[in-house]
């Protein structure tokens, strides 16, 4: 199989996987909602919101290192994977530690019981090797291995969930932060050993210090897109109401309904990119990335301009939430601004300069509040979404600055790449025209899409044609 028909291959099944995984979502959330009160509802997602901030501390980032190591240390991989799981094992198992210590304090602090904040840290020690695993499969190119484990964890945390739900009765929340966690650690425990068993090696300063070299700047990286992604439910909350924050809240996860399409892409480019930056392939990179940016333009302004009708569907009843299509678009272009600058990411991963990411993402993340603070107050709960949009467009102006000017590295058709992103947001934001009610707006609405749409593919006719090509005659999907 070559090189582009595995990337598009393992692209699409991602992404099938990806949609199937959150259908599921979709499909459960109602037994959720009806087995558990608003405030039980709360606590249980709380807690994962805990596991997703302490784990970015617990497992010091250094997952980020494994697309470089599997370059630098080819022959060695599998060592430098068990010495890595080693570092963040033992670190967190340190954590662990001190929080058993002052276990009643930390309880006290977060508000969940000490044997819920024991099995919180604990479960930190063990999560990363799932992660681990995934992205070794990852760059390994294994990607039917990768997504069996998504699928099993998908399934196996409903399962418990549900079950544990009715033998925790009094307190279900309990059982639902439970069945989310046990099948993830009853999986990490098997990844742990598999990885030990394989590399053989728990400890070795080298590989220590590499993986904390890449690792630790971006720390501050995660934490400033947890601040990006949760900073604008929080300032909507204070300087508008629970309503508006609701409903920002809600057009918002529609938006990234979007994001499953373009990490699935994401997910299979990377070990591609990484192998042909090593082997010095600029021009190939170039010419599948165009396609790819093509891609991302299309899925965008598809979903802008279905996007009302989706958000009707998935909630029918609720008509009162339909106002928040309002949201949608500068959010969809937000992700596919962010869809455009992990391509610069990824270069400054490959060249180890992770400062900059972390640089970047804390810029942003103040950016974002600061915009937020001047913007909410006089214009309302939307105006965060457009705040949003900027924040990411500013990221990806300072990460192509950072590849071009700083790592001096020209791998992509960046005016190619920002032109394509211009004619988004103006077809994109143009789209919002046409989200009125009535059926003479709708037909309006997909009558300009399709001019648009149409008008993309005849200027980049060539690259549509490939791409098609690609997906259509090249993917033999039966062989499987």
């Amino acid at each position: 199989m070559s090189e582009k028909n595995l990337v598009l291959k393992s692209g699409i099944w991602y992404t099938v996987s990806s949609i199937a995984i959150r259908a599921v979502a979709i499909i459960t959330s109602p037994i959720y909602t009806a087995m558990l009160t608003t405030g039980d509802y709360g606590r249980a997602n709380t807690f994962n919101s805990y596991i997703e901030v302490f784990n970015i501390i617990t497992c010091l980032c250094i997952v980020y290192s494994v697309g470089r190591a599997k370059i630098d240390f080819k022959e060695k991989f599998d060592e430098y994977m068990s010495a890595m799981q080693g570092l963040s094992s033992s670190f967190a198992f340190c954590v662990l530690i001190l929080v058993t210590v002052f276990r009643e304090q930390i309880s006290g602090i977060i508000k969940y019981e000490v044997p819920l904040v024991m099995a919180l840290f604990a479960y930190l020690v063990i999560y990363p090797s799932v992660q681990y695993m995934q992205e070794k499969c990852r760059f390994e190119y294994k990607y039917r291995e990768n997504i069996a484990i998504s699928v099993i964890t998908c399934i196996g945390t409903v399962v418990l969930s549900i079950t544990l739900m009715y033998l925790f009765n009094d307190k279900r929340y309990i059982g639902k932060i439970l069945g989310t966690i046990l099948p993830t650690f009853l999986m990490g425990i098997a990844f742990y050993i598999n990885i030990l068993k394989k590399g053989k090696v728990f400890y070795k300063r080298e590989y220590w210090e590499y993986a904390l070299r890449i690792g630790l700047p971006m720390i501050p990286h995660a934490l400033a897109l947890v601040v990006l992604a949760q900073i604008d439910r929080i300032m909507i909350k204070n300087l508008c109401s629970d309503a508006d924050a609701g409903l920002y809240i809600y057009g918002y996860s529609i938006s990234t309904l979007l994001a499953i399409f373009t990490n699935a892409i994401g997910q299979a480019w990377l070990p591609w990119l990484n192998d042909q930056l090593a082997s010095g392939n600029r021009e190939k990179i170039k010419e599948l990335q165009k396609k790819l940016v093509l891609l991302g333009c299309f899925l965008s302004l598809g979903f802008i301009t279905v996007a009302p009708e989706a958000l009707m569907i998935l909630a029918p009843r609720a008509r009162d939430y339909w106002i928040a299509k309002w949201v949608i678009p500068p959010v969809a272009l937000g992700t596919l601004a962010q869809y455009f600058y992990t391509n610069y990411v990824n270069i400054e991963l490959f060249f180890k300069r992770t400062p900059i990411i972390a640089a970047a993402s804390v810029m942003a993340a103040i950016a974002n509040t600061i915009m937020n603070a001047a913007m909410i107050p006089r214009y309302g709960y939307v105006a965060a979404a457009y705040t949003t949009l900027v924040s990411y467009l500013l990221l990806m102006l300072f990460h192509y600055i950072a590849v071009t000017y700083v790592i001096k590295e020209k791998v992509y058709a960046n005016a190619y790449m920002f032109i394509a992103m211009g004619v988004s947001m103006a077809a994109g934001i143009a789209m919002c025209l046409f989200y009125g009610d009535g059926t003479g707006t709708i037909i309006k609405r997909y009558s300009v899409a399709g001019v648009t749409l149409t008008l993309f593919a005849i200027i980049n006719r060539k690259d549509v044609m490939l791409l098609a090509g690609y997906l259509k005659k090249r993917l033999n999907l039966t062989k499987i």
